[in-house]
């Protein structure tokens, strides 16, 4: 156990095995749960944007991290991908995601399109069972910074995973995503993209 899982264990969460309490995440995200040693915690749904969520348990920002859906076209294809960051940063959307995808604007996935297409719940997206066309793209930072939270695909409920392990999602692409950050950015804990 790292000494952030220790702290984060410490805390008003209850942490146990996801395979233990699979009604805790989304459909879709219980289909990797072979794959996945995850812990799982219950939540109060009406906390899991990721500032609230870490004001009222005590989280540290740069425990968490954030999956955000986007998606561009190129001629005729639309590409969609999914981006990962630490919550203390902001995803390079507009430069390295973009170029990365090829294509030539980038956006959010429209919200109800996302929630559709994901059977995941906004507040709750995480880039565990999404489809597997899709790019996970990792920002470098979160694969190297110890146990991290993520979304379970419900609000009611948050993951704790080494951030490591998104290495071996079959769809993970690990780039450096994140732009530099100003204390501000910080303190409100803005979701990760910027640029739009």
């Amino acid at each position: 156990m790292d000494h952030k899982v220790g702290r984060l264990m410490a805390r008003r969460l209850q942490w146990q095995p996801l395979k233990h309490r699979p009604d805790l995440a989304a459909v879709a995200v219980r289909s990797v749960l072979d794959d996945l040693d995850a812990l799982v915690a219950p939540i109060d749904p009406d906390l899991a944007d990721t500032a609230a969520f870490c004001a009222e348990y005590g989280v540290p920002l740069d425990a968490s991290a954030n999956c955000l859906i986007v998606e561009g076209r190129r001629s005729a294809v639309t590409r969609v991908a999914a981006v990962v960051v630490l919550a203390t940063a902001r995803a390079d959307v507009r430069g390295v995601v973009r170029r990365h995808l090829d294509v030539r604007k980038l956006s959010f996935t429209a919200h109800d399109d996302a929630l559709g297409r994901t059977g995941m719940e906004y507040g709750g997206i995480t880039p565990l069972g999404l489809p597997a066309d899709w790019p996970v793209l990792v920002d470098e930072a979160v694969t190297t910074a110890g146990s991290v939270i993520l979304g379970s695909g419900i609000r009611g409920s948050k993951l704790l995973v080494e951030g490591s392990a998104l290495r071996r999602l079959p769809a993970a692409q690990i780039l450096s995503l994140a732009l530099p950050t100003t204390d501000a950015d910080i303190e409100v804990a803005r979701p990760a993209l910027s640029g739009f």
